[in-house]
């Protein structure tokens, strides 16, 4: 597995709160190691042509196939990972690059959707994280936090979710297996605790190491 230095993710279920921590994380970026830090926080699906297109799709404003939908989510992991000032660029620069939601997400979501062989022929050929960062919640608990959003997306489901927290936990092993250091935050706890957590985390890395 080719793992890639300074790479970090953010993984969980929907409602974990990956997304809220990562813009927590941008500030704390900012006050411990400076405004010029070189950080990057970014996300998938993209904002991208193909990441505004699955966009859609999880918004139920358009209808695709299981496997069609795998194969867009990888098309746009390649062009997030691969284009000029994506996310292998900058991490070979030196940069800390921190994703909300990578590979594993796609084999857990797709994988349930169109089963494992597809997505992960797919991905096999994208680096890995140097650390992987799993935000652990009863879906339950993460189906009320959602209650307050105006719509739900096709997966934000607790039945649905059940399975995604399965299968996350059941892959973790793997990634450590080979060579990916992998971080369980409880992510039932406040926002205040897991954003320290989160740091403690992050703080191993050398290249935070190296900024203090």
């Amino acid at each position: 597995m080719d793992i890639l230095d300074n790479f970090v993710v953010f993984e969980g279920i929907d409602g974990s709160g990956t997304s809220t921590q990562l813009g927590l994380l941008e500030q704390a970026i900012k006050e411990k190691m400076g405004p010029n830090c070189a950080f990057f926080p970014t996300f998938e699906p993209t904002s991208g042509p193909i990441g505004k297109i699955i966009r859609l799709a999880l918004k139920k404003e358009l209808v695709f196939q299981a496997d069609t939908l795998a194969r867009l989510f990888a098309a746009d992991r390649g062009e997030h990972v691969y284009a000029g000032g994506g996310i292998y660029e900058r991490c070979r620069q030196g940069e800390l690059v921190v994703c909300d939601r990578y590979v594993l997400s796609s084999l857990v979501y797709q994988g349930i959707e169109c089963g494992d062989e597809l997505p992960l022929s797919l991905n096999s050929s994208f680096p890995a994280p140097r650390l992987l960062v799993f935000f652990d919640i009863e879906p339950q608990i993460a189906q009320q936090r959602m209650g307050s959003r105006p719509s739900l997306e096709i997966y934000e489901h607790l039945d649905f979710q059940k399975k995604v927290r399965d299968k996350y936990l059941s892959l973790l092993g793997w990634y450590g297996k080979n060579g990916v250091r992998v971080e369980t935050i409880d992510a039932s706890q406040t926002v205040e605790k897991v954003t320290e957590d989160v740091w403690s985390a992050l703080s191993k890395l050398p290249i935070i190491n190296k900024g203090n």
